[in-house]
């Protein structure tokens, strides 16, 4: 909470009013940051003189930021589903009223945007106060010069995608949180400290802390920088100070190295975490002060025994994330991206990869907190993907992009290791100056952040003969052992599998008979829940998980992916479904490479990795369904994955044997999951009992269900902050009478909602659907649906009734408060 002194202007209190207001804890009267979250107007477009401060908007929409234009749809169903089939290209304005009080004359005032698609170009009361290009990238903008103080101010943005590339769905406009930093004119930088931790002993660690200072004052002034450090329970543990002169105009870096007493170190099973206070006094008062979160941790790689985080082996068990949530498109969440995390963890995910662009800060945050690592990526193409154009100065872009990425995310413990891009095809073969661009990039990480290792991910294996790994410092490869020439040409690099698997499933759908083959897809437009296909680039999951046990060399994968995401429907996209004999009609819109669905829900696979990668819990899970209708007498495989070493298999009461895992297979599948091929289907029961070291471990039943009798909803959290962004995920499922879930139900459901609060978003994990996600139906798809109800900023109750024709409807209450 910020504590304001009674003297506030009323001009400031109407500021107040205006402006959506997350504040930093500082002390009193240096510094504000002010989140601009409400009042905004929007409209898709390009209206003359959109700028100016008279201009007309009343008839633009209102809307809240981050707000992505194109999610809302509706979806082009003849359109491109690679990127989702959704109208994202275009341009886009936005506008917002700012009254700024006359006693922040004196001040500077800096906008910071997280993140704008793409090449936005922000104007304050009709002038041209800055531009960026790279829609994915964070950058500020001080706008002092341009602002009516003591009176109204408009704010404009242009955001335009129509030269931005994509191989997936990046929405559209202010998708990032947009904020306004108040300060004096000497003040610390827009992410100004930056945090290391040169020397690291049980006793002690020395903590260096360099702020970088500004003075926008017209004369040369002396300061004191104090840096302060506080533990996680708010107690100050070291201080110390350091005092110069810095000259008008100018930028000075002030450093102070403290010492930590027994440090207690981050850790993916601790993450503690420490925070610095930087003060900087001018004639004894105080002018600025801000606060930056850090952790004390060692990381290193060898070259035969993998990633060490704290001295200790650490098996990278990771998944690769692309920015979007499905039906909420890429407007960022923090609720959304703190459930994607946690159903991650719950599976025994201890890293994540940001694919392939900066991602939001929120997101290091949250993996600091929660003790997930970070394999942190900046770009994916040197190209028009990145916003690059034929008019771009590389070395320019290079050095700005680079860094506001590497600055704003180097003092987070999660992020272990830097990437400079992915699949770079003529980087790696070194056409167009590749090596020289690869070298650029890795310089300038190394200049902003050398306490970190560097990497390019890979996926041309035969372009290591040219050796493009003498630029960085760890083998990074997608895909089919694609890493065993630059290992054998280097083998003094670790490697990290930095995509794997690419395992392709659809939820709940099951396909007979089994796959003869990995790449062995039918007309059906979905891909069956065996986890035996895979695209023939790639692989299945057992497969980077036997690979991983055999060569120690290995740091550990990044599966492709932990969510399915809008955009990549591969099998099903345009090409592949007209080279069957369809149309665009039938390209599907998202992929099917998740181990959990677009709305969250898990597919089999998760409990595949869940019974290899989480050992602190029981996992037994039984796959198919078993209700087969029409298949009686015929052959239905059954699979179960679980971390026990054997099951016994039983159908109706008889046994169908008990079957162990392989450890020493050369057949991946037969070293991680449990296949009986020849069972005879009759309706009735599944049970599986599973044992480890011959004792039992537990057991799991599956029953034909029979008519849809019920709906269930259970939502993932029951008290929201009325603050306009927090959400509840309401799984809808139906059972029958005995209480199975009912696998095959399809229903239409319709959405009822009383009260405070709205629907942000519906869906089912159906990459087939083009059904609005913003709507109050929904289908169920196997037997499951989701809703995700979004706060208002008012507190009340929000009751969720869901109906469906012919079944027992049920109700949820929610509480904003």
């Amino acid at each position: 909470m910020r504590i304001f002194s009674t003297s506030l202007s009323k001009t400031f209190l109407i500021l107040i009013s205006i402006l959506s207001v997350t504040i930093l804890k500082i002390d009193a009267q240096t510094r504000e940051l002010f989140t601009l979250q409400k009042d905004w107007k929007f409209t898709k477009g390009n209206p003359e003189n959109a700028s100016v401060l008279n201009f007309d908007d009343s008839a633009w929409k209102n809307v809240l930021i981050p707000h992505d234009w194109a999610i809302s749809g509706p979806f082009i169903i003849n359109g491109d589903g690679n990127t989702g089939k959704l109208p994202w290209k275009g341009q886009g304005w936005y506008r917002k009223k700012v009254n700024i009080p006359s006693s922040y004359s004196t001040k500077r005032i800096v906008l910071i945007f997280d993140g704008v698609m793409a090449f936005p170009k922000v104007y304050v009361n009709g002038k041209l106060a800055g531009q960026w290009d790279y829609g994915y990238n964070s950058f500020y903008i001080d706008i002092t010069k341009y602002l009516n103080f003591g009176g109204e101010n408009v704010v404009a943005v242009h955001a335009d995608t129509r030269e931005h590339e994509s191989r997936w769905y990046p929405g559209g406009g202010l998708y990032r949180k947009v904020q306004m930093l108040v300060a004096n004119p000497i003040h610390i930088n827009v992410w100004g400290t930056y945090i290391t931790t040169p020397i690291i002993k049980s006793n002690y660690a020395d903590v260096r802390i360099s702020t970088s200072v500004q003075n926008n004052s017209n004369s040369d002034e002396e300061i004191k920088v104090e840096q302060k450090i506080v533990n996680s329970e708010g107690y100050e543990i070291a201080k110390g100070d350091i005092s110069s002169v810095i000259s008008s105009e100018k930028n000075k870096d002030f450093e102070v190295t403290l010492k930590v007493i027994n440090p207690i170190l981050w850790d993916v099973k601790n993450p503690y975490l420490y925070k610095t206070i930087t003060t900087i006094y001018k004639k004894g008062k105080i002018i600025d002060s801000n606060s930056t979160t850090f952790g004390i941790r060692t990381i290193r790689f060898t070259a035969n025994n993998g990633f060490y985080l704290n001295n200790k082996r650490v098996q990278l068990k990771g998944v690769n994330m692309h920015s979007d949530f499905g039906p909420l498109g890429v407007a960022f969440n923090k609720r959304a991206t703190e459930r994607q995390l946690e159903i991650m963890k719950s599976m025994g995910v201890n890293a994540i990869r940001n694919s392939h662009n900066v991602a939001a800060p929120e997101l290091l945050d949250l993996c600091d907190e929660m003790g997930i690592l970070v394999f942190d990526e900046a770009f994916d193409k040197y190209d028009a993907k990145i916003d690059i154009t034929k008019d771009t100065d590389f070395d320019d872009y290079a050095k700005r992009n680079i860094h506001n990425f590497v600055v704003r995310d180097r003092n987070h413990p999660s992020v272990f290791i830097w990437s400079v891009g992915n699949e770079i095809g003529d980087v790696q073969w070194n056409l167009n100056n590749g090596f020289e661009r690869l070298h650029t990039m890795v310089n300038y990480v190394n200049k902003y952040d050398p306490t970190r290792p560097t990497t390019l991910v890979n996926d041309n294996m035969e372009s290591a003969v040219l050796r493009h790994f003498d630029y960085y410092d760890v083998h990074s490869w997608n895909y089919a052992r694609r890493y065993r020439l630059a290992r054998k040409l280097d083998p003094t690099k670790s490697v990290i599998i930095s995509e794997s698997a690419s395992t392709l499933s659809t939820r709940g759908f099951y396909e007979l008979p089994l796959p003869k083959v990995k790449t062995d897809f039918t007309k059906s437009l979905q891909v069956s829940s065996y986890d035996l296909n895979a695209p023939e680039w790639a692989e299945i999951a057992d497969d980077d998980l036997m690979w991983e046990q055999d060569e120690n060399y290995i740091a550990g994968e990044f599966v492709w992916t932990g969510f399915d995401y809008l955009g990549e429907p591969t099998p099903y996209t345009n090409k592949a479904v007209k080279e069957m004999g369809m149309t665009d009609k039938q390209a599907s819109r998202s992929s099917y490479f998740g181990i959990v669905d677009l709305v969250g829900i898990p597919k089999d696979r998760y409990y595949l990795y869940k019974s290899y990668w989480n050992s602190k819990e029981t996992t037994i899970h039984i796959l198919p369904h078993w209700n087969w209708n029409g298949m009686e007498g015929k052959n239905v495989p059954v699979f179960v994955y679980t971390n026990g070493d054997c099951a016994e298999l039983f159908i109706n009461g008889k046994s169908q044997g008990k079957k162990c895992k392989k450890p020493s297979s050369k057949k991946s599948i037969e070293r991680f999951r449990l296949m009986w091929n020849d069972v005879v289907y009759e309706p009735g029961e599944v049970k599986a009992i599973a044992y480890k070291e011959g004792e039992k471990i537990g057991e799991r039943t599956v029953k034909t269900a029979g008519k849809p009798y019920r709906i269930k909803l259970t939502p993932d959290q029951t008290i929201l902050k009325p603050n306009g962004e927090d959400l509840s995920y309401i799984l809808v499922e139906a059972y029958d009478k005995e209480g199975n879930l009912c696998p095959l139900v399809a229903n239409k459901i319709n959405i009822e909602i009383t009260g405070v609060g709205k629907i942000a978003g519906v869906g089912n994990g159906n990459p087939q659907s083009f059904e609005s996600f913003q709507s109050k139906q929904v289908q169920f798809f196997y037997g499951k649906a989701m809703i995700i109800l979004k706060s208002g900023f008012k507190s009340g109750i929000a009751k969720i009734t869901v109906k469906s024709k012919g079944i027992l409807k049920d109700s949820v209450e929610v509480k904003i408060k």
